[in-house]
């Protein structure tokens, strides 16, 4: 039996999803996995005594938050200026669409290169304080 889903990734970085079985169906859960795994043990659940011997096949569309120049440099601390000077060095992600109104990418790309970003700004400041130096910006 073959059961469609949508997951969508709220604000706050949680995942919901809905489906439509015996019955009407939403789980949620803090990433993409555990979304996905609330949403097959509820949908078993919902199946009717009957058919639940039956294998289920979830097909699940899945949409994950976007983020524009503006959310990018919410995201990375920084004013839009510098999030572009980023871009044009070729050292931020490549966006996932570029469109007349601008580049658009997924917000975890963004935060997975933000969270390397600040760990490589700890590391140099780290070895400028053990060579008694200041580090750069």
């Amino acid at each position: 039996m073959e059961i469609r889903a949508m997951m969508v990734q709220t604000d706050d970085g949680r995942w919901t999803a809905s489906a439509q079985s015996a019955r009407a169906v939403r789980a949620s859960g803090t990433s993409r996995e555990r979304c996905l795994a609330s949403l097959r043990r509820a949908v078993e659940r919902s199946m009717p005594p009957a058919r639940r011997d039956e294998p289920i096949t979830l097909v699940v569309e899945t949409l994950p938050l976007l983020a524009g120049v503006a959310e990018a440099a919410d995201v990375m601390g920084w004013d839009k200026r510098r999030v572009v000077t980023y871009i044009d060095r070729g050292s931020f992600p490549e966006p996932v669409q570029s469109l007349a109104s601008g580049r658009i990418w997924r917000r975890s790309d963004v935060e997975a290169f933000r969270n390397e970003w600040s760990a490589r700004k700890a590391r140099k400041a780290r070895t400028a304080a053990r060579r008694g130096t200041r580090s750069a910006r």
